[in-house]
């Protein structure tokens, strides 16, 4: 490691903390946990008596094991998804997905490309070219709705024989499953704030302050957050995780690789009258539709089909869409109101609502997975698939594969070492499916930095060819690859000048402009078309735990007050970022959902590597067991 840090020096004098000595200890509780533990809890169930699994610092015990989570609740998470389930069926070979609500199995597939409807949307000429030729073609070419249905699906997005899943209830079913078994302790509401570092290993984690102020200052009820001590810190916390954050500022990344691409998640749960979801209806449970092309080009969508009428429907705002106007939000009441949707979705009443980034980099962002002391797994390690959009099974799969190494470690009485954690884990995870859908989804997003054309041809090069053809590209930092809003045109000055009259009333400026380049207002009907706040208090709700530091810092408010385009503010999934009256952003945690869309939204570094924001540990976030 770059340094040692002593225990002894990461607590300030003046403040005691409280030890507690464990022998496994986890950040985050999402698929990747629930796949390592899941598969822990089982080895240990099978033979209590083991001698592998008798606690190091309790003896005569099981193995101290204990999970920390962020969210208030383990049904937090926010993401409707579809997946081949590879990992997921494994460890439950006799799986009844009746038994996991909202969940189905998949029984169809589509891919559908999206005609824009209304004329705003930003093509390139070649593009609205190709448009006019279906749309002249009509049903020759299966144009229906303003949308050109591909005759099949491609191979590298088939989620034949996988299930369409809620996250929040996944999570939910598999944790009931572990907190039953009494061999794991999950904590949710709990969040850790660093890693613990001793003698070049980490050596446990380091729990957050409570009763501090914003600034994370000791006011009335302090309490120090309590070290704990393990042997193996297991690291699953996703992509803006506390943790995660500070094993890439302490180890730095592997040569090459970096997490420059991001997109930002956000749907809708939508509960649909019975004659619009029934026997008749292409929408029965376990349908899945892909689609891409509207509202802009570089923006995909889905709606996947849950039991009881519910459909979970959605966009995925990519960093290399360059325009600042990134306004997630308006731009899935478009989706939704496209009319081979709308014919469906405009009976349908909101249940529920939810936004997250995802690290878009898969192998490219891959960081050191093991060191002395510590393992990471999911998100956060790297193993999203963007060539086939699939990231849960991945995740599961690399705790599965990490448990199987702590098991294989525990019985051969080795160590939690680099060097054992290389010949278990990393040796398991290299020699799977996962490392080899990985390798060939490496570069298969590589075009899109060039325009929308030629990423669709250089997706489907890599796709078609298992990656062993793909364009080659530097991808650029986040902060980069946004460009300046600056009018270039007498028709931008002109679209800009009306938006800055519609802010003096109000409105906020981004969500303006959008109007001001031609996309129609959103006609409100209080059910499903309502705004973004109204979108927080009818599909979840906000937790924002008193007592806990801001989680979000601006590095530096210099560079806020220059800048321009406050693309931060603009893909705010809470509007919890608002103009100060300085120029630097005002933060209200009270509104935030934890989605860390700000960071890579932040067009300023302060080092040319780093966003100028900080998204720090924290408590809270967006709550909805439906999504």
């Amino acid at each position: 490691m770059n340094g040692d840090i002593n225990l002894e020096d990461q607590a300030a004098p003046a403040i005691e903390r409280q030890v507690m000595d464990v022998d496994i200890a986890c950040a985050g509780f999402g698929p990747a946990m629930g796949g390592f533990l899941t598969t822990l809890t089982r080895a240990w169930s099978e033979n209590p008596a083991d001698p592998a699994f008798e606690s190091r610092v309790a003896p005569g015990m099981p193995l101290q094991v204990v999970c920390y989570e962020r969210a208030d609740d383990l049904g937090a998470g926010v993401s409707g998804v579809v997946t081949q389930a590879r990992g997921i069926r494994a460890s439950f070979p006799d799986l009844n997905v009746a038994e996991i609500p909202m969940g189905a199995e998949v029984s169809s597939e589509q891919v559908l490309y999206l005609l824009d409807p209304v004329g705003a949307s930003r093509r390139s000429t070649l593009l609205r070219l190709g448009d006019r030729l279906l749309r002249l073609s009509g049903s020759l070419m299966n144009v229906r709705d303003y949308a050109f249905r591909l005759p099949w699906t491609p191979a590298f997005l088939h989620k034949h024989g996988g299930l369409v899943l809620s996250i929040g209830q996944f999570n939910q079913w598999v944790g009931a499953q572990l907190m039953s078994s009494g061999f794991v302790q999950i904590w949710p509401g709990t969040p850790a704030s660093a890693p613990l570092f001793a003698n070049g290993a980490v050596a446990g984690l380091r729990l957050a302050d409570q009763g501090v102020d914003k600034g994370g200052k000791p006011a009335d009820g302090f309490m120090a957050g309590m070290d704990v001590h393990a042997q193996l810190t297991v690291v699953g916390d996703g992509p803006f995780g506390a943790i995660g954050q500070a094993l890439d500022r302490e180890l730095g990344m592997p040569a090459g690789h970096a997490k420059n691409e991001w997109a930002m998640g956000m749907k809708m749960v939508i509960e649909l009258p019975a004659d619009v979801a029934g026997p008749d209806s292409p929408l029965q449970p376990g349908a899945v539709w892909h689609t891409f092309g509207y509202p802009e080009p570089e923006i995909f969508g889905f709606l996947y089909v849950h039991p009881d009428r519910l459909v979970s429907v959605g966009i995925f705002v990519p960093s290399w869409l360059g325009n600042p106007s990134r306004t997630a939000y308006r731009y899935l009441q478009h989706y939704i109101q496209h009319p081979a949707l709308w014919k469906y979705l405009k009976y349908g009443t909101l249940r529920s609502w939810g936004a997250k980034s995802l690290d878009e980099s898969g192998r490219h962002g891959e960081p050191f997975l093991a060191g002395h002391g510590f393992a990471r797994i999911g998100e956060g390690s790297g193993s999203t698939n963007m060539l086939a959009g699939s990231g849960v099974d991945e995740a599961w799969t690399t705790g599965v594969q990490l448990a199987e190494s702590v098991v294989e470690l525990l019985r051969a009485r080795q160590p939690f070492t680099r060097e054992d954690l290389a010949v278990t884990y990393e040796r398991r995870r290299r020699d799977s499916w996962i490392e080899n859908n990985a390798r060939a989804a490496e570069n298969a997003r590589n075009g899109f930095q060039f325009g929308f054309v030629r990423g669709l041809a250089g997706m489907a090069l890599a796709g078609l060819t298992n990656g062993r053809l793909s364009l080659k590209a530097e991808i650029p930092a986040p902060h980069r690859q946004i460009r300046s809003s600056t009018p270039r045109t007498i028709k931008d000055l002109k679209q800009r000048e009306v938006a800055m009259l519609a802010v003096e009333d109000g409105r906020p400026f981004h969500d303006a402009l959008m109007s001001a380049r031609g996309w129609p207002e959103i006609p409100f009907d209080g059910r499903l078309l309502i705004s973004q706040q109204d979108a927080l208090l009818m599909g979840g709700k906000v937790q924002a735990m008193q007592g806990f530091a801001d989680h979000i810092v601006f590095r530096s408010a210099g560079l806020c007050i220059g800048c321009d385009e406050k693309t931060c503010i603009a893909m705010c999934s809470g509007q919890a970022l608002t103009l100060g009256p300085e120029g630097v952003p005002v933060f209200e945690r009270e509104k935030c959902i934890h989605c860390g869309g700000c960071v890579w939204n932040c067009t300023n570094s302060p080092d040319g590597l780093h966003s100028n924001i900080e998204f720090r540990a924290g408590s809270g976030g967006l709550h909805s067991v439906e999504n």
